[in-house]
Protein backbone atom coordinates (compact mmCIF):
# COMPACT_ATOMS: atom_id res chain seq x y z
CA UNK A 1 0.00 0.00 0.00
CA UNK A 2 1.00 3.57 0.05
CA UNK A 3 3.08 4.47 2.66
CA UNK A 4 2.74 7.95 4.48
CA UNK A 5 5.20 9.81 6.97
CA UNK A 6 4.81 12.96 8.51
CA UNK A 7 6.64 14.82 11.41
CA UNK A 8 6.44 18.15 13.16
CA UNK A 9 9.17 19.17 15.20
CA UNK A 10 6.62 22.76 16.56
CA UNK A 11 8.52 25.64 16.71
CA UNK A 12 11.52 24.55 16.26
CA UNK A 13 13.43 23.85 12.59
CA UNK A 14 15.04 20.77 12.43
CA UNK A 15 17.60 19.04 9.92
CA UNK A 16 16.20 15.47 8.77
CA UNK A 17 17.58 12.86 6.44
CA UNK A 18 15.12 10.67 4.71
CA UNK A 19 15.76 7.70 2.19
CA UNK A 20 12.35 6.83 0.46
CA UNK A 21 13.20 3.77 -0.82
CA UNK A 22 15.90 2.46 2.05
CA UNK A 23 16.95 -1.20 0.89
CA UNK A 24 19.20 -1.21 -2.14
CA UNK A 25 17.37 -4.51 -2.69
CA UNK A 26 13.70 -3.29 -2.28
CA UNK A 27 12.14 -3.36 -5.44
CA UNK A 28 13.44 -6.62 -6.77
CA UNK A 29 12.61 -8.55 -3.08
CA UNK A 30 9.12 -7.09 -2.99
CA UNK A 31 7.87 -6.73 -7.05
CA UNK A 32 4.49 -6.90 -6.11
CA UNK A 33 4.83 -3.65 -4.34
CA UNK A 34 7.39 -1.78 -6.68
CA UNK A 35 6.42 1.82 -5.79
CA UNK A 36 5.41 4.10 -8.87
CA UNK A 37 6.23 7.52 -7.38
CA UNK A 38 7.67 8.73 -4.51
CA UNK A 39 8.08 12.57 -3.04
CA UNK A 40 9.00 14.41 0.08
CA UNK A 41 7.15 17.72 1.29
CA UNK A 42 8.19 20.33 3.72
CA UNK A 43 6.98 23.66 5.33
CA UNK A 44 10.33 25.54 5.98
CA UNK A 45 11.10 28.37 8.80
CA UNK A 46 9.72 30.55 6.36
CA UNK A 47 6.39 28.76 6.19
CA UNK A 48 6.84 28.45 2.19
CA UNK A 49 6.06 24.77 1.51
CA UNK A 50 8.63 22.57 -0.86
CA UNK A 51 8.17 19.23 -2.77
CA UNK A 52 10.64 17.49 -3.81
CA UNK A 53 8.63 14.07 -6.19
CA UNK A 54 10.14 11.19 -8.63
CA UNK A 55 8.12 8.78 -10.21
CA UNK A 56 9.03 5.58 -10.98
CA UNK A 57 8.93 3.29 -14.13
CA UNK A 58 11.66 0.46 -13.44
CA UNK A 59 14.61 0.25 -11.55
CA UNK A 60 16.67 2.94 -13.50
CA UNK A 61 14.37 5.90 -12.39
CA UNK A 62 14.97 5.09 -8.15
CA UNK A 63 18.38 7.19 -7.82
CA UNK A 64 16.56 9.94 -6.14
CA UNK A 65 14.61 8.09 -4.18
CA UNK A 66 17.65 5.43 -3.02
CA UNK A 67 20.00 8.95 -2.25
CA UNK A 68 19.58 10.72 1.17
CA UNK A 69 17.75 14.01 1.04
CA UNK A 70 17.94 16.44 3.71
CA UNK A 71 16.21 19.22 4.80
CA UNK A 72 15.74 21.90 7.36
CA UNK A 73 11.82 22.11 8.62
CA UNK A 74 9.26 22.37 10.75
CA UNK A 75 6.60 19.46 9.38
CA UNK A 76 7.51 17.30 6.98
CA UNK A 77 5.48 14.74 5.04
CA UNK A 78 7.00 11.74 2.55
CA UNK A 79 4.91 9.29 0.20
CA UNK A 80 5.29 6.36 -1.17
CA UNK A 81 2.75 5.80 -4.09
CA UNK A 82 1.95 2.29 -5.13
CA UNK A 83 -0.86 3.35 -7.92
CA UNK A 84 -4.28 2.51 -7.02
CA UNK A 85 -6.03 5.14 -9.60
CA UNK A 86 -3.57 6.86 -13.05
CA UNK A 87 -0.96 6.17 -13.93
CA UNK A 88 2.76 6.58 -13.20
CA UNK A 89 3.82 10.26 -13.87
CA UNK A 90 4.61 13.35 -12.61
CA UNK A 91 1.37 14.75 -11.93
CA UNK A 92 -0.04 11.81 -10.15
CA UNK A 93 3.27 11.16 -7.66
CA UNK A 94 2.01 12.59 -3.69
CA UNK A 95 2.47 14.71 -2.02
CA UNK A 96 0.36 17.91 -3.91
CA UNK A 97 0.57 21.34 -3.10
CA UNK A 98 -2.41 23.99 -3.61
CA UNK A 99 -2.87 27.38 -1.91
CA UNK A 100 0.51 26.71 0.62
CA UNK A 101 -0.59 23.19 1.94
CA UNK A 102 0.79 19.91 1.22
CA UNK A 103 -0.63 17.03 1.10
CA UNK A 104 -0.94 13.09 0.47
CA UNK A 105 -3.17 9.89 0.58
CA UNK A 106 -3.27 6.29 1.30
CA UNK A 107 -6.64 4.27 0.10
CA UNK A 108 -8.92 3.89 -3.27
CA UNK A 109 -11.59 6.45 -3.91
CA UNK A 110 -14.32 5.30 -6.50
CA UNK A 111 -17.02 7.06 -8.84
CA UNK A 112 -14.54 9.89 -9.98
CA UNK A 113 -17.16 11.34 -11.96
CA UNK A 114 -19.77 12.10 -9.61
CA UNK A 115 -16.59 13.82 -7.42
CA UNK A 116 -15.43 16.07 -10.21
CA UNK A 117 -19.47 17.09 -11.29
CA UNK A 118 -19.41 17.93 -7.29
CA UNK A 119 -16.13 20.08 -7.86
CA UNK A 120 -16.93 21.91 -10.80
CA UNK A 121 -15.05 24.93 -11.17
CA UNK A 122 -12.71 23.46 -8.20
CA UNK A 123 -11.47 20.73 -10.27
CA UNK A 124 -10.03 22.95 -12.95
CA UNK A 125 -6.78 23.41 -11.43
CA UNK A 126 -6.74 19.07 -10.78
CA UNK A 127 -3.28 17.91 -12.88
CA UNK A 128 -3.22 14.55 -13.15
CA UNK A 129 -5.59 11.56 -12.91
CA UNK A 130 -5.96 10.15 -9.62
CA UNK A 131 -8.57 10.03 -7.05
CA UNK A 132 -6.36 11.52 -4.40
CA UNK A 133 -5.28 14.60 -6.66
CA UNK A 134 -9.15 15.29 -6.30
CA UNK A 135 -9.96 14.49 -2.54
CA UNK A 136 -7.54 17.20 -2.45
CA UNK A 137 -8.88 19.76 -4.68
CA UNK A 138 -12.48 18.69 -2.59
CA UNK A 139 -10.67 19.70 0.95
CA UNK A 140 -9.15 23.18 -0.16
CA UNK A 141 -12.40 23.98 -1.95
CA UNK A 142 -14.56 23.10 2.08
CA UNK A 143 -11.76 25.13 3.60
CA UNK A 144 -12.73 27.73 1.81
CA UNK A 145 -16.17 27.44 2.20
CA UNK A 146 -15.10 27.25 5.89
CA UNK A 147 -13.39 30.43 6.15
CA UNK A 148 -9.98 29.00 6.01
CA UNK A 149 -10.54 26.47 8.82
CA UNK A 150 -8.33 23.50 7.74
CA UNK A 151 -10.35 20.96 10.17
CA UNK A 152 -13.62 22.30 8.94
CA UNK A 153 -12.51 22.12 5.65
CA UNK A 154 -11.12 18.23 5.74
CA UNK A 155 -14.33 17.20 7.96
CA UNK A 156 -16.96 18.41 5.70
CA UNK A 157 -14.89 16.93 2.40
CA UNK A 158 -14.39 13.56 4.11
CA UNK A 159 -17.82 13.19 5.43
CA UNK A 160 -19.38 13.90 1.57
CA UNK A 161 -17.14 11.39 -0.06
CA UNK A 162 -18.46 8.95 2.89
CA UNK A 163 -21.90 9.23 1.98
CA UNK A 164 -21.55 9.81 -1.79
CA UNK A 165 -18.93 7.62 -4.06
CA UNK A 166 -17.62 3.82 -3.21
CA UNK A 167 -14.70 3.97 -1.00
CA UNK A 168 -11.80 1.85 0.13
CA UNK A 169 -10.12 3.87 2.64
CA UNK A 170 -9.50 8.11 2.69
CA UNK A 171 -6.00 7.83 5.04
CA UNK A 172 -4.68 11.36 4.84
CA UNK A 173 -2.46 13.97 5.81
CA UNK A 174 -1.93 17.19 5.47
CA UNK A 175 0.61 19.93 6.36
CA UNK A 176 0.39 24.13 6.03
CA UNK A 177 1.92 26.59 8.14
CA UNK A 178 4.14 24.66 10.49
CA UNK A 179 0.59 22.82 11.67
CA UNK A 180 -0.45 18.92 10.50
CA UNK A 181 -3.53 17.15 10.40
CA UNK A 182 -3.89 13.56 9.65
CA UNK A 183 -7.28 11.42 9.01
CA UNK A 184 -7.94 7.90 9.25
CA UNK A 185 -11.08 6.54 7.89
CA UNK A 186 -12.31 3.60 7.68
CA UNK A 187 -10.72 1.24 9.59
CA UNK A 188 -8.90 -0.67 6.76
CA UNK A 189 -5.74 0.90 6.45
CA UNK A 190 -3.89 1.54 9.27
CA UNK A 191 -1.75 5.29 10.48
CA UNK A 192 -0.36 5.72 13.58
CA UNK A 193 0.38 8.55 16.23
CA UNK A 194 3.67 9.36 18.14
CA UNK A 195 4.73 11.89 20.45
CA UNK A 196 7.86 11.91 20.98
CA UNK A 197 10.31 13.50 24.00
CA UNK A 198 13.86 14.86 23.04
CA UNK A 199 15.42 11.61 22.56
CA UNK A 200 12.99 9.31 22.75
CA UNK A 201 12.32 6.34 25.32
CA UNK A 202 16.33 5.78 24.64
CA UNK A 203 18.08 9.16 24.81
CA UNK A 204 18.82 9.14 21.26
CA UNK A 205 18.16 11.06 17.61
CA UNK A 206 15.19 9.81 15.75
CA UNK A 207 16.24 6.47 13.49
CA UNK A 208 12.98 5.22 11.96
CA UNK A 209 12.56 2.51 9.37
CA UNK A 210 9.32 1.00 7.38
CA UNK A 211 9.62 -2.80 7.81
CA UNK A 212 9.06 -2.92 4.00
CA UNK A 213 12.44 -0.63 3.03
CA UNK A 214 10.38 1.95 2.16
CA UNK A 215 11.06 5.15 3.83
CA UNK A 216 13.72 5.85 6.20
CA UNK A 217 13.61 8.99 8.31
CA UNK A 218 16.94 10.47 10.94
CA UNK A 219 17.10 13.13 12.90
CA UNK A 220 20.19 13.56 14.81
CA UNK A 221 18.46 17.19 16.06
CA UNK A 222 15.53 15.12 18.02
CA UNK A 223 18.13 14.51 20.52
CA UNK A 224 17.45 17.42 21.99
CA UNK A 225 13.83 18.68 20.69
CA UNK A 226 10.46 16.87 21.33
CA UNK A 227 8.48 16.47 17.60
CA UNK A 228 5.28 13.96 17.12
CA UNK A 229 5.18 11.35 14.16
CA UNK A 230 2.68 9.94 11.99
CA UNK A 231 2.96 7.00 9.65
CA UNK A 232 1.21 4.21 8.01
CA UNK A 233 2.62 1.68 10.41
CA UNK A 234 5.13 1.45 13.57
CA UNK A 235 8.62 2.17 12.08
CA UNK A 236 10.50 1.66 15.56
CA UNK A 237 9.32 -0.49 18.92
CA UNK A 238 8.33 2.32 20.90
CA UNK A 239 5.42 1.42 22.65
CA UNK A 240 3.70 4.66 22.74
CA UNK A 241 3.05 4.48 18.97
CA UNK A 242 -1.49 4.81 18.82
CA UNK A 243 -3.17 3.41 16.42
CA UNK A 244 -5.59 6.43 15.32
CA UNK A 245 -9.49 5.57 15.85
CA UNK A 246 -11.44 4.94 12.71
CA UNK A 247 -12.87 8.45 11.77
CA UNK A 248 -10.55 10.44 14.08
CA UNK A 249 -8.86 13.66 12.91
CA UNK A 250 -5.86 14.34 14.68
CA UNK A 251 -4.46 17.98 15.07
CA UNK A 252 -0.79 18.81 15.65
CA UNK A 253 -0.54 22.67 16.57
CA UNK A 254 2.27 24.86 15.42
CA UNK A 255 2.75 24.78 19.42
CA UNK A 256 3.36 20.57 19.24
CA UNK A 257 -0.30 20.46 20.80
CA UNK A 258 -1.86 17.89 20.02
CA UNK A 259 -5.55 17.38 19.66
CA UNK A 260 -7.87 15.15 17.99
CA UNK A 261 -12.01 14.38 17.32
CA UNK A 262 -13.94 11.94 16.33
CA UNK A 263 -15.34 13.01 13.09
CA UNK A 264 -17.12 10.18 11.10
CA UNK A 265 -18.79 7.55 12.46
CA UNK A 266 -19.96 4.31 11.57
CA UNK A 267 -18.99 2.70 8.01
CA UNK A 268 -18.82 4.29 4.25
CA UNK A 269 -22.47 4.23 2.56
CA UNK A 270 -20.48 2.37 -0.06
CA UNK A 271 -17.66 0.18 1.49
CA UNK A 272 -15.35 -1.44 -0.89
CA UNK A 273 -13.45 -4.27 -0.20
CA UNK A 274 -10.30 -5.70 -1.18
CA UNK A 275 -12.52 -8.08 -3.73
CA UNK A 276 -14.22 -5.74 -5.13
CA UNK A 277 -11.47 -3.41 -6.43
CA UNK A 278 -10.39 -3.23 -9.30
CA UNK A 279 -7.00 -5.67 -10.03
CA UNK A 280 -4.49 -2.72 -9.69
CA UNK A 281 -6.40 -0.43 -6.63
CA UNK A 282 -6.49 -4.20 -4.96
CA UNK A 283 -2.63 -4.84 -5.17
CA UNK A 284 -1.90 -1.21 -4.58
CA UNK A 285 -3.71 -1.86 -1.17
CA UNK A 286 -2.28 -4.76 0.36
CA UNK A 287 1.61 -5.33 1.22
CA UNK A 288 4.09 -7.88 0.27
CA UNK A 289 5.04 -9.92 3.48
CA UNK A 290 2.41 -9.51 6.91
CA UNK A 291 2.55 -6.83 8.79
CA UNK A 292 4.00 -6.81 12.30
CA UNK A 293 2.13 -7.45 15.36
CA UNK A 294 1.04 -3.95 17.06
CA UNK A 295 0.12 -3.98 20.73
CA UNK A 296 -1.29 -0.35 21.13
CA UNK A 297 -0.46 1.74 23.96
CA UNK A 298 -3.26 3.64 25.41
CA UNK A 299 -4.05 7.00 23.68
CA UNK A 300 -1.07 9.75 23.94
CA UNK A 301 -3.35 12.62 22.31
Amino acid sequence: MCHLFAMSSGPTPISATFWLLDAADSLDAAPRRSPDGVGLGAIGPDGAPRVLRQTIRGSADTEFARQPQEITATTFVAHVRHASTGRASDENTHPFVRDGRIFAHNGVIEGLRQLEDELGAAGLEVAGDTDSERYFALITREIARHDGDVGAGITSAARWIAANLPMYSINMILIAGGELWALRYPDTNGLYVLRRGPGGRNARHLDHASPFSEIRVRSVDLLEAPAVVVESERMDEDPRWRLLDSGELLHVAADLTMTSETVLSGPPAHQLTLDELRPQAAVSQTTAVPEHPVTTASSVR
